[in-house]
């Protein structure tokens, strides 16, 4: 409800006095957040990917603070949180690596990831493409309440 903007008028210059933005923006929202989560984990199987998935994503967030003002936005997805998910992508991504290297395979091996190489490729996919979506939104998130904090 925090997301949608129930019940509260629009803070930190928000475009959202515009209730036909306000209510377009409620209607767009929630597909854009599930399209997201589709290109996200439909990846292995056909396009999309990490990077389109956490630009998605963090576009989403990015319109709600348009409408309804950036200190919302940051109720919404904290600067802290935004950071740490840059941090938490990089270290699934190399954590992947990692794994490959002590199960005894080279560096980003999926094959050695799970039971059968093709499960170990499957979750290693997943996995790798989970860390970069999660840094592609953090990154554009924090770049977002960068340049969106400053007055001029």
């Amino acid at each position: 409800l925090v997301l949608l903007g129930v019940g509260s008028a629009p803070s930190g210059g928000g475009l959202g006095r515009d209730p036909i933005l306000r209510v377009g923006a409620k209607l767009v929202l929630p597909p854009t957040l599930l399209f997201g989560l589709y290109v996200q984990f439909h990846a292995d199987l056909g396009p999309g990917g990490g990077f389109q998935a956490g630009i998605i994503l963090a576009v989403a967030i990015v319109l709600y603070g348009l409408v309804f003002g950036i200190d919302r936005a940051r109720r919404v997805v904290p600067e802290p949180v935004a950071s740490a998910l840059v941090a938490a992508g990089v270290l699934i991504f190399g954590g992947v690596g990692v794994v490959g290297w002590l199960r005894g395979g080279a560096y980003l091996d999926y094959d050695v990831l799970a039971a059968t190489p093709a499960a170990g490729q499957h979750l290693g996919i997943i996995l790798v493409e989970l860390g970069v979506c999660a840094t592609v939104a953090g990154v554009m998130l924090t770049i977002y309440f960068s340049f969106a904090g400053r007055r001029p």
